[in-house]
């Protein structure tokens, strides 16, 4: 059984940050469970130009109102709580927090390392695949 509590990721190696927004990676790759699972929290008019080409990511909003864009088709839907949204075409896409910070519990497979960055192009590298 593996049990997590958010507070004690803060500050740790599973504590990613960046401009706009922080997520804590409350289970990853090396947890052995085939998908990864991130608190996140994007800040109150931030506005992130991302591209997950080599996973799939499921978005569940708990807190605050934004949009999501699909870069593709211009179509811009809303979120706010219990609003899912799901990039499973490795969609070009823009998030953004509108109204109070944006938090969402996501889920990524193949599953996060914890350590990825951000590209220029809003992506992560294609995942290593070495043994957990």
């Amino acid at each position: 059984m593996i049990v997590v509590h958010a507070s004690e990721l803060h500050d740790t190696e599973r504590h990613a940050r960046g401009p706009g927004w922080e997520s804590l990676r409350m289970l990853v790759k090396r947890d052995g469970v085939g998908y990864s699972l991130n608190e996140t929290r994007v800040q109150e008019g931030a506005e992130l130009h991302l591209h997950y080409k080599h996973h799939y990511e499921a978005n569940y909003c708990t807190d605050g109102e934004g949009e999501v864009v699909d870069v593709a088709s211009g179509a811009v839907y809303p979120i706010r709580p219990g609003t899912l949204y799901v990039l499973d075409k490795h969609d070009k896409h823009i998030l953004r927090a509108t109204r109070g910070d944006l938090r969402l519990v996501c889920v990524f497979n193949p599953p996060l390392t914890g350590t990825e960055v951000h590209g220029p192009d809003g992506s992560y590298g294609p995942p290593a695949h070495d043994t957990l």
